[in-house]
């Protein structure tokens, strides 16, 4: 349908998104009700009677509830194909398992370390199965990106919402009056100094020279002592 009438399938499409949410979303909120959930004070206190609370979301079920959606640049198969690599990857896939016996199992893999060399690797049955539930997220957890607290439509009153019920203050950020380099920005971060040397960690680093790609730098300075 989507591909046959595509003029007409966005607003098909909107439609139904429409009373499908309409109707999931008040059904949760009825059911929150129901369960006690739902508290309702002061000025909004008489919506604590069943009946009153029935007839103040009796408007909701009859409008039309507004939804976006529009088609996608590359069609419908894009948005599958897309949302499938995440809905339904797995730790590995068939092709690059290559032989099971004598309780082994051989498969293909790539050494990143070494220009994405490929290479075949072979472990016993019971590290490979180890190894492939790593992979597998726990309860609760989403494959698809899902931001929750940190949206940033509602990120500051949910943070600050938090702290609230956590009784935690809000770090507080000195601005300086001048400007950060980014490795203060880092360290004030992190807790960590770009400048130290990794090796030692007291000497520090400083910047000779810069050059652009593909040029030469100069040789070290001669020893005129």
């Amino acid at each position: 349908m989507l591909q046959i009438i595509p003029d007409i399938a966005p607003r098909i499409l909107t439609s139904v998104l429409s009373r499908l949410f309409r109707r999931l979303f008040l059904a949760q909120l009825q059911a929150a009700f129901d369960a006690g959930h739902l508290r309702f004070f002061n000025a909004l206190e008489p919506l604590q009677a069943p009946r009153a609370f029935a007839r103040h979301l009796a408007p909701t079920r009859r409008a039309e509830w507004v939804v976006y959606a529009k088609p996608s640049f590359g069609g419908p198969q894009h948005v599958l194909e897309y949302l499938g690599r995440y809905t339904h990857r797995v730790a590995i896939s068939n092709n690059r398992l290559i032989d099971f016996g004598e309780g082994k199992i051989s498969f293909r893999w790539k050494d990143y370390r070494h220009e994405s060399r490929p290479k075949v690797m072979r472990l016993e049955a019971p590290e490979f199965m180890r190894r492939f539930l790593l992979h597998v997220l726990p309860g609760g957890f989403q494959r698809i990106r899902h931001y929750g607290l940190l949206a940033n439509r509602y990120r500051a009153v949910k943070l600050a919402r938090c702290r609230q019920l956590l009784a935690e203050p809000a770090p507080v950020v000195e601005v300086p009056d001048v400007p950060l380099d980014y490795r203060d920005r880092y360290q004030l971060l992190t807790g960590k100094s770009l400048r130290d040397c990794p090796k030692c960690g007291h000497g520090h680093m400083v910047c000779v020279e810069t050059f652009l790609p593909g040029a030469m730098p100069r040789g070290p300075p001669r020893d005129h002592g």
